[in-house]
């Protein structure tokens, strides 16, 4: 009886520990957390629609290695540049805040098509050097944060500046009297309105016309940056360059607002931290890029005039009809950025 008692003793306390390795098992424990565990780190796609050399595509690029580092290998990014993954630019708000890609840049008034506000930070003539570019884009930047996560599920993670447009012509332009009748090569419609309001005529040419065009004579002109200039070779067939700083476009980084929210609050603070830290990077190099491009402009030939503060102001003001304009149809925090920028460079 008493062997009885023992064994049965013993076959159930051996029954107890079985469901209770079972319960912990189906419960939670140690070893249920393992297969998360190896889910393995976050792998974002990146899209870039610059070429892989362009200076835009080499920051999304060291973003993206970074980002490994500084997440402790949790986020992992690959950047497909030259627009592989086939979206052309004007699209893209949609396409990142519809997690058909996760991660993109994208040309600020290239998509302000879809969210008008964006469009600030390229009015003409608005900015008169690019250390006030970078004024108007801090001013603007928690607007267009808000903009972005509030209307289009994203998270800004940086802005990029290009180098700003100015007037490559054949002829010196040192006033508004010198523009009037250029025959000009423009990009966008805003870049056609100045040239129209200076008394010249604009051309929206494909890039690809553009030196054949200057060569027979067709255009006289061009409003572009910089690099474009050296790519060109503008001097093989143009005297002087003007940098006017007619406008300058910036680049939005933006990640998907759903995927960013999966992170937890310090990977999220380590890519914000990054972000910061990259942006400032981006305006220095860019404001560095421009110099070293119009020296080598310079040195083949190129004679840069530069713009008196006179000429500036001129052309501010003949061109304030276009901003005027604009914002009678722009979201009302565009005034106030415009406001806040005028008061803080000094300007009405």
């Amino acid at each position: 009886m008493r062997s009885f008692r023992k064994s049965g003793f013993l076959t159930v306390a051996l029954a107890a520990v079985i469901i209770l390795s079972l319960v912990l098992a189906g419960c939670g424990g140690q070893k249920a957390a393992e297969p998360q565990k190896a889910a393995g780190p976050v792998k974002w796609m990146a899209n870039s629609v610059w070429p892989p050399n362009n200076h835009q595509t080499q920051g999304l690029e060291e973003f993206a290695k970074r980002a490994k580092d500084v997440t402790k290998g949790k986020v992992e990014i690959t950047v497909n540049s030259g627009g592989a993954l086939g979206y052309k630019g004007p699209e893209l708000l949609k396409v990142v805040r519809d997690g058909l890609v996760p991660v993109s840049d994208m040309l600020t008034s290239g998509v302000a098509g879809d969210e008008p506000l964006f469009n600030v930070v390229t009015l003409p003539f608005l900015i008169q050097s690019f250390e006030e570019g970078k004024i108007l884009n801090d001013i603007a930047r928690p607007h267009f944060d808000k903009a972005a996560e509030t209307k289009w599920g994203q998270k800004i993670l940086y802005i990029a500046p290009w180098p700003a447009a100015g007037i490559w012509s054949k002829k010196e332009v040192k006033s508004v009297a010198d523009m009037k009748g250029l025959k000009t090569r423009t990009y966008d419609k805003n870049g056609g309105l100045v040239i129209q309001a200076v008394g010249g005529t604009p051309y929206p040419l494909p890039f690809s016309e553009v030196y054949s065009s200057l060569a027979t004579g067709v255009i006289d002109s061009v409003l572009t940056s910089t690099p474009t200039a050296v790519d060109a070779k503008f001097w093989e067939v143009l005297k002087f360059y003007s940098p006017q700083n007619v406008t300058m476009a910036t680049d939005l980084i933006t990640v998907n607002l759903k995927e960013f929210n999966k992170l937890d609050k310090e990977t999220q603070d380590a890519l914000v931290k990054l972000g910061k830290d990259l942006e400032k990077e981006m305006w220095e190099k860019v404001a560095k890029l421009d110099k070293d491009q119009e020296a080598i402009s310079n040195k083949n030939g190129i004679t840069t005039v530069q713009p008196s503060k006179e000429f500036l102001n001129d052309l501010s003001k003949v061109t304030k009809p276009i901003r005027d304009e604009w914002l009678k149809t722009a979201p009302p925090e565009a005034k106030q950025i415009i406001d806040e920028f005028n008061k803080k460079v000094g300007r009405q």
